[in-house]
């Protein structure tokens, strides 16, 4: 029998074999780290650099122009007629002052500047946290890229971008704090006694300022009150944990924070309005978010998956908690991480408004442990190298962004999405005259912005709903689908004209009502909006020469015109006529220009079609259809490649591929290559067995291999 070891004492775990050690960390300084920061900071400039479409935008230019010209924050509403002169507690008024002298010295370049310079110091700034807190590799620069992915759905020309910096601030202020207090607390297990900080040297104090200009800025300030409760929440742990001497510095300490808190609490109402503006959450949460016309804007639904599928937002919500766990384990269980986890990833699938919150928060976080785990990792040894990691680093941050900026819906460039603004409708009415009792949906900033101090030309309301009445903000958003609202809510106003959003699916059905409504005249209309006079009152001449005969507003009664429109001659060339009217009197006019296409290709005038429709794709790119349209008439022209380079442009342009099997079928057809048309006509008829199209497009396949 072999001989029997030896008992031995107990053994420590063997550590796994790796294929290289650990890398060390790089300063700063070194030329690899600068090349990937740079490389980070580019992506991060790329993906904030989509058009500026939001409305509001252009209330805050003009609030901040005021301010500026004024030299005083206008604590009454001048911006819209039924609320003038009545209070206006907005917590806004710091970042309006902000913009305008950028805008005012160097126009859309100043305001992408902002962008730039708010998103680079944001992720800056977290970087550093990240680092500080122990994330010292390239890993950190990736997550930075990563989230800023997400945070750009939030980067209009809005508030956040200046609270975002706050909340980096504030982060990095407080793990900094959290640092020194843990290395206190090891140097008191060890015998020593470290000095305390000094109140006046005190980093905490930034809190306060930040705390003041957060209050000033926008309604989430609370928000940073419940970052420093968290960290008073974890002083009170570390302090039950620690050595006596050391846990009655760790208590002071936390009184030393909360009594900083209270300071920057009490300093908040140092504001023009007092304590309006710090209400406004509150009134939110319990009254104003129940109400119709909150619950219809998009941004405060739920989280829409859709709109962040491309961003990694799902990968990185299921890695920030599993990095977490993993990270407990290993040193032990982080409770602001948790904290911070749990409060504001609740907050963003609630209201998808917080994804950029939410993207921000969790940055160094995230970094600290993705960046952890990397370390802990085996890679080969060639990696060991700066610039391998450097490079992989790099592309990494370009890879993960390229899905994302290809996004259709948020092009990339310097410019202004000028077809969602009522310009050409505000150059109506100051050519014609138009002002009075007006009524426009909530999106009324540039209206504001084009005629104030105007009163008679003032918008109904802006996208600060919250200033009208909860009358007005009630009937105005059940007006969009109930024609009784919107008579019971011009009978309280008597309107002498309305301007409203026409873009892409037009605001409602209000449009429909008022297009059956002999009362109204629609006398202007382009992509951005539509503008309807009252018959018989003030602007009754403006109705009687510039009203439409033919044209609706909205959509309901384009069905009966078309059809109208085929029977008789006359009312096809009134249509034309007012159709090539609408193009004329504005360059935003992809939907006449599209309704003119269509009358041409339905009469085989295929060069008029081809002409109306590069007209509409010149006027709005985006716009599905248009593409397809060409690859028809390329079709009909027997020019089946051309057709197919079409249809692959539709398809970048739709979010599903249903509509354009058929037509793909068809120019591989034309193009001798009956195995993929076939492939696409069942397919079609996969999705639709009552397709008569594909179904005649296959049967002429028949017998063709």
């Amino acid at each position: 029998m072999p001989p029997r070891r030896a008992k031995q004492g107990p053994q420590k775990p063997k550590e796994p074999k790796r294929a290289s050690e650990p890398v060390p960390a790089l300063p700063l300084r070194h030329p690899a780290m600068l090349v990937a920061a740079l490389t980070a900071a580019g992506c991060i400039v790329l993906s904030v650099s989509a058009w500026i479409y939001d409305t509001d935008f252009w209330h805050h230019l003009l609030v901040g122009k005021v301010i500026w010209q004024t030299r005083s924050i206008p604590t009454q509403n001048l911006w819209t007629w039924p609320a003038y002169g009545h209070t206006d507690a907005n917590n806004a008024w710091l970042f309006r002052a902000l913009i305008w002298p950028l805008w005012s010295a160097w126009g859309i370049t100043g305001l992408f500047a902002w962008r730039w310079f708010s998103t680079l110091a944001v992720f800056g700034i977290l970087w550093a946290a990240a680092r500080r807190m122990g994330a010292r590799g390239f890993t950190p620069l990736v997550v930075m890229a990563a989230c800023a992915l997400v945070y750009r759905q939030r980067t209009q020309l809005r508030p956040e971008t200046l609270v975002s910096i706050l909340i980096a601030l504030q982060i990095g202020l407080l793990e900094a704090r959290r640092m020194a207090r843990d290395a206190a607390v090891a140097a008191a297990r060890s015998g020593a006694t470290p000095a305390p900080t000094p109140l006046l040297r005190d980093p905490l104090l930034g809190l306060i300022p930040i705390a003041w200009v957060w209050a000033n800025t926008h309604p989430s300030y609370y928000m940073g009150f419940i970052l420093t409760g968290f960290h008073v929440l974890d002083d009170l742990r570390a302090a039950a944990r620690a050595p006596a001497a050391a846990a009655a510095a760790v208590r002071a300490g936390s009184l030393r924070l909360l009594l900083i808190a209270v300071a920057g609490f009490a300093i908040s109402f140092a504001n023009p309005w007092g304590w309006r503006p710090l209400w406004q959450p509150f009134e939110f949460f319990f009254t104003l978010r129940h109400e119709p016309i909150y619950q219809g804007i998009g941004e405060l639904q739920h989280l829409d998956w859709h709109n962040n599928a491309r961003n990694g937002l799902a990968v990185l919500m299921v890695l920030w908690p599993a990095l977490a766990v993993w990270r407990g384990r290993r040193a032990g269980f982080d409770l602001v991480e948790a904290l911070c986890l749990v409060f504001f990833t609740a907050l963003m699938l609630n209201t998808q408004r917080f994804n950029a919150v939410w993207s921000v928060v969790a940055a160094p976080y995230l970094a600290r442990d993705l960046d952890a785990w990397v370390r802990s990792r085996a890679f080969p040894s060639w990696t060991r190298t700066a610039w391998a990691r450097a490079g992989l680093a790099a592309l990494t941050c370009v890879a993960i962004g390229i899905p994302e900026w290809m996004r259709i819906e948020y092009p990339i460039g310097i410019r202004l999405d000028m077809a969602r603004y009522p310009v050409r409708a505000c150059d109506f009415m100051a050519a014609h005259g138009v002002r009075g009792r007006g009524f426009n949906d909530f999106q009324g900033g540039y209206q504001a912005w084009r005629f104030w101090p105007e009163k008679e030309r003032l918008p109904f309301m802006t996208g600060t709903p919250e200033a009208a009445t909860k009358t007005d903000r009630n009937l105005l958003a059940l007006s969009q689908q109930s024609r009784a609202s919107w008579l019971e809510l011009d009978g309280i106003h008597h309107f002498d004209y309305v301007l409203i959003s026409r873009f892409h699916s037009g605001w409602g059905r209000l449009l429909d009502f008022l297009d059956a409504d002999s009362t109204w005249a629609l006398v202007f209309a382009d992509d951005a909006a539509a503008l309807y006079v009252r018959r018989g009152g003030p602007l009754e001449r403006v109705a009687a020469v510039y009203g439409y005969h033919y044209l609706p507003g909205g959509t309901e009664a384009l069905a009966a015109l078309g059809q109208r429109a085929v029977a008789d001659s006359a009312v096809r060339r009134g249509v034309e006529e007012e159709l090539l009217r609408e193009t004329r009197e504005s360059p935003y006019a992809s939907q006449a220009y599209s309704l003119l296409a269509r009358a041409a290709f339905t009469e085989r005038r295929l060069g008029d079609a081809e002409r109306y429709t590069r007209a509409a794709i010149a006027a709005e790119p985006l716009t599905p259809g248009e593409h397809e349209r060409l690859g028809r008439i390329a079709l009909a022209e027997g020019r089946p490649a051309d057709a197919l380079a079409e249809f692959q442009r539709e398809r970048r342009l739709v979010t599903t591929d249903a509509g354009l099997d058929v037509r793909f079928g068809q120019a591989y057809a034309a193009l001798g290559d009956p195995g993929r048309a076939r492939q696409h006509l069942l397919r079609a008829l996969e999705r639709d067995p009552s397709n008569a199209e594909a179904r005649a497009a296959l049967d002429g396949l028949n017998g063709v291999r």
